[in-house]
């Protein structure tokens, strides 16, 4: 009977978020924005999330003039799907109606290398090429196993030594990308104005002042202050209640 009841409550919840986003869809067209975003929101309260669902929320507050849940939902989205080019547009669009212009340190070296080649596919692309793979490494060991030719035993050797590099590959990647998205902590600024200390505390030394809308990196906390790093590579305290984590 539990598992009766609750089945029917995670129908229900599939229903309504359904339902929410389909009626965020019909009042965005209509132009009512305010109520797109609350009908959407009812989504993200029945526990369901979607790049789609962060990208409309995006546009709504873009239409509605609002810098920070702007970016915010749009940097959601690219958690979900880094390749979405429809998010990244928008988001280029939004950042241009930021006031703080915060240069961005270009990566340089092996590290540079090894990210870009890492971040072409989310983690979890990774894994199911490193799957793929396997599978593949299983299919050309029974070949090896049960070829009776001595050239086909040789061709299919050759293939499972290619597919194990390329299967330790993945699988590195994999991993690598996982380390990075779990230790990258990036957070929106959503105070209108907020001073960034030396120190976590209101007497500190102002370092910065940062606008709505700025992307900054969370290193660690310390009771109401974080300590935050610009794309730029300052690092200072700001108060916890002045910026929103995207993940």
């Amino acid at each position: 009977m539990k598992n009766i009841v609750y089945i029917f409550l995670l129908l229900s919840q599939i229903f309504l978020a359904q339902t929410g986003f389909e009626k965020g869809n019909e009042l965005y067209q209509k132009r009512n924005y305010n109520e797109a975003v609350q009908a959407y929101k009812s989504v993200l309260d029945a526990g369901k999330e979607s790049e789609e669902l962060y990208f409309n929320l995006g546009n709504c507050y873009y239409k509605l003039n609002k810098v920070a849940p702007t970016i915010y939902y749009y940097e959601k989205a690219l958690v979900l799907n880094p390749n979405n080019t429809d998010v990244q547009n928008n988001l280029k669009f939004a950042q241009k109606r930021t006031i703080d212009e915060i240069k961005e340190v270009p990566k340089v070296g092996f590290n540079k290398l090894l990210r870009d080649f890492t971040g072409i596919y989310h983690y979890n692309t990774w894994a199911w090429i490193s799957i793929a793979f396997s599978v593949l490494f299983l299919c050309f060991f029974v070949g090896y196993y049960f070829s009776p030719l001595a050239f086909n035993k040789r061709i299919f050797f050759f293939g499972m030594f290619v597919l194990a590099s390329l299967l330790f590959v993945t699988i590195l990647s994999a991993f690598f990308e996982k380390s990075h998205f779990n230790n990258e902590k990036p957070a929106i600024v959503f105070a209108e104005i907020s001073d960034v200390k030396s120190e976590p505390q209101k007497l500190g030394a102002t370092i910065v002042t940062l606008h709505e809308g700025t992307k900054v990196f969370v290193k660690e906390m310390v009771g109401n202050w974080k300590k935050i790093q610009l794309t730029d590579g300052t690092e200072g305290w700001i108060e916890k209640t002045a910026i929103k984590e995207v993940k």
